[in-house]
């Protein structure tokens, strides 16, 4: 019986049916899609499966997005001839400030290395990205499978790794069955490729099981917040792309924001908060709705109509931070693996690139007549390739501005980059990240609570109309997906220190301390709204205590993204 069989509420669940394959692929973004291309590009004799947990391809798939198009070019030499082609829009204008409250300075693009130049890339929808490879996946006999979460992973007699079961349908919330129950499919192969992205939760799985972050720093995050707006013909300007830090954010607080000019008059605006803030009291959606309504942006956005809304984590360790990539029977892709260019804001042409190089030396254990085993030649050779070299000439970046604040952590960063630009080193050899995320809160005591205004309803608003236009949509009836290892902790431990920060840090207003009648002398209670979750995963990485655990609800819950 493999994992996870067993009784559901006193039902004895039966056996899975199976299905063999080649190469399974979890997940339908960039990355996973292009492991599938590659792999029928090079022998389109093989049976290839992607699972994508998203109701339809690229209904999960958020980014900013400024397009390197590095990834797609290597990958599908033809696509700017396409007349489907997701990307139209080049970049026309590149810009970066420094924000103060009132105002910005740029900062003259002279100063800039040369690698945080966006001319020559492309602005758009990711999301549209990874429908088109969908579509060029399927064209070639990829088998795609939208709505199927995969939730567990199956291991042969030896503990490697063989395949992936989907989750059931059906179950109800109390864990017994319901007459919409549909059993879940094994998906068994020769090798599995793990593509969820950030903090996936076969990933993570994965490298605790084969301790593949052994002698690595621990993996970074941010939290990236994105709202697409449709805004007036005269303050629209197609292909502009800028970048900002700063203001809101104080010096301690690492992160920035985006706004980009897509086509028909649509601005795709956003903030990241670098998850290694320090006050429990910061909320990331609160400061991106007052980063709004700074001049410079406020200037675009009046008279607009805010139309998508999305969240979800970002990996920002990079190099130090990379786990293993292979174990016995596979190999993690993309953003399941950290390759997000940190400075450059930038991590979908390295997912692109990873999902080949993935699949090209998977091909070639294939050919070689091997199955399950381990792919060390991939692990061996990503550093010496096109995305270590990305990588690697921005390693400290992030340190520095964890280490020294905004101001001087960027002005060090910018150094470094010039000194690995000119000279092929810095100064600084290669930096160490320090702590994990959810390890760098103080203390309720030790900090000065923020206070965020209310939304005007114009250009900020409150969390419950965002999800609104995320789409986002759970089967009610299901087992929660998110997790307390001990229901006690977040009243007992995390209210008393740190004000429950679980209730600012999630996007979406999942999380609530409800308090009940003080003359009854009632116990506050921790309120978990799973139905709101469009599975940004930051509870799963900033809760002080690592008590929750995001697990994927039932397949085609969650976030629908339209152009995001």
């Amino acid at each position: 019986m493999a994992q996870g069989d067993g009784a559901a509420g006193g039902f004895e669940a039966p056996a899975r049916e199976a299905m063999e394959f080649d190469m399974v692929v979890v997940g339908a973004g960039p990355a996973g899609l292009a492991s599938a291309i590659r792999l029928k590009q090079l022998r389109p004799d093989l049976a290839v499966v992607v699972l994508e947990k998203g109701a339809e391809v690229g209904s999960h798939v958020l980014s900013g997005v400024v397009v390197d198009p590095a990834g797609l070019d290597a990958l599908l030499p033809d696509w700017r001839t396409h007349d489907d082609r997701p990307l139209t829009v080049e970049v026309s204008d590149d810009r970066f400030y420094v924000l103060g409250p009132a105002g910005g300075l740029r900062l003259p693009n002279a100063l800039m290395p040369k690698l945080m130049s966006n001319h020559g890339n492309f602005v758009g929808s990711l999301a549209n990205v990874a429908r088109y490879l969908g579509r060029r996946a399927e064209a070639l006999g990829v088998d795609i499978y939208p709505g199927f979460a995969a939730v567990e992973v199956l291991y042969g007699s030896r503990g490697e790794v063989v395949g992936v079961a989907s989750g059931d349908m059906g179950v109800g919330r109390d864990g017994a069955v319901t007459d919409g129950y549909t059993r879940g499919m094994e998906l068994r192969a020769k090798y599995v490729l793990v593509a969820e992205g950030a903090r996936g939760s076969l990933a993570k799985t994965l490298i605790r099981r084969f301790a593949l972050d052994a002698g690595r720093d621990p993996q970074k995050y941010g939290i990236g917040l994105k709202e697409l707006w449709e805004v007036p013909a005269e303050t629209h300007r197609a292909g502009l792309v800028q970048h900002s830090f700063g203001w809101p954010l104080g010096n301690r607080t690492g992160g920035g924001s985006f706004m980009y000019g897509m086509e028909d008059n649509l601005v795709s605006v956003g903030f990241v908060v670098h998850l290694n803030y320090e006050n429990p009291t910061l909320s990331p959606f609160d400061e991106f709705q007052r980063f709004k309504t700074h001049p410079m942006m406020a200037d675009t956005l009046k008279g607009g109509r805010r139309i998508a809304y999305g969240a979800r984590a970002i990996t920002e360790g990079g190099w130090q931070s990379v786990p293993k990539l292979s174990f016995p029977g596979g190999a993690l892709v993309g953003c399941a693996a950290g390759f997000v260019n940190v400075p450059r804001i930038k991590g979908s042409h390295n997912a692109i690139l990873s999902g080949m190089m993935a699949a090209e030396h998977a091909v070639e254990a294939l050919d070689a007549g091997r199955a399950n085993d381990e792919l060390g030649s991939y692990e061996a050779a990503w550093r010496s390739s096109a995305i270590g070299t990305d990588l690697r000439r921005v390693r400290n970046v992030k340190p520095l501005w964890s280490r020294f604040g905004t101001m001087p952590g960027v002005a060090l960063g910018g150094l470094d980059m010039w000194c690995q630009q000119l000279f092929g080193g810095s100064p600084f050899g290669t930096l160490s990240h320090g702590k994990p995320d959810h390890a760098t809160l103080k203390r309720l005591d030790e900090v000065k609570p923020i206070a965020y205004p209310k939304p005007d309803g114009v250009l900020s608003f409150d969390k419950l109309s965002s999800v609104y236009l995320s789409g986002t949509n759970h089967e009610e009836n299901q087992p929660a997906h998110l997790v307390l290892a001990d229901p006690s902790l977040p009243i007992a431990r995390n209210l008393p220190l740190y004000g429950e920060p679980a209730r600012l840090y999630c996007p979406a207003g999942v999380y609530e301390v409800v308090y009940g009648d003080e003359a009854k002398k009632s116990e506050p209670r921790f309120q978990i709204n799973a139905g709101n979750c469009v599975h940004c995963k930051t509870c799963d990485i900033k809760d002080p205590s690592q008590n929750i655990t995001w697990i994927p609800p039932e397949g085609g819950g969650g976030p629908n993204y339209p152009n995001m």
